[in-house]
């Protein structure tokens, strides 16, 4: 029994059903099959991986780097202005020209994000620590990957269940 009270059935292997382990997806680099899941080197058993998630990783590194130079430069210019009192003689033209380099930095923000998005994470939890599983810039990969492990999490959790869809005849009236 585990901590959070749920009983665990042990995983069924393909011994077990006299065929192999049915295959849910595949990309070089990454497996999903309904016992386990590899990308790259690393590779877990379906059924040791629980409370799946995924997030977004940290924006670019150049990008944020940009925006905090921008905004100290531009910060710093207007305290100097202020202190010298050179925000009295400034022009109408001026303030305004003023007021649109104060969004420079949220224009290098959103083409730092724009350029280079964060990174698509799926997070597991194995032996009672958190890992990251898979990480990709592709969000339809990264669809694809994810809906592929957790239909491997439900097989498992359910003892080898098939995809009711594919098994399943279709209702049709008589004639």
């Amino acid at each position: 029994m585990n901590p959070d009270g749920a009983t665990v059935r042990p995983p069924r292997t393909p011994r077990d059903t006299g065929r192999a382990p049915r295959l849910l997806y595949a990309r070089p680099g990454i497996i999903v099959t309904a016992d386990r899941f590899t990308v790259g080197r690393s590779s877990w058993r379906v059924a040791e991986l629980t409370h799946l998630h995924s997030s977004r990783g940290p924006h670019d590194r150049m990008a944020t780097r940009a925006v905090l130079v921008s905004t100290v430069v531009i910060g710093g210019v207007g305290l100097l202005l202020g202190f010298t009192g050179g925000l009295q003689r400034l022009t109408a033209g001026a303030y305004l020209l003023l007021g649109a380099v104060f969004l420079v930095p949220v224009l290098l923000a959103a083409a730092g994000d724009r350029w280079r998005p964060p990174a698509y994470e799926l997070w597991g939890r194995r032996a009672g620590a958190d890992e990251l599983l898979f990480s990709s810039d592709d969000e339809r990969q990264f669809g694809q990957v994810s809906r592929a492990l957790r239909r491997a999490r439900e097989m498992n959790s359910y003892g080898g269940w098939e995809d009711p869809l594919a098994s399943a005849e279709p209702w049709r009236p008589r004639r």
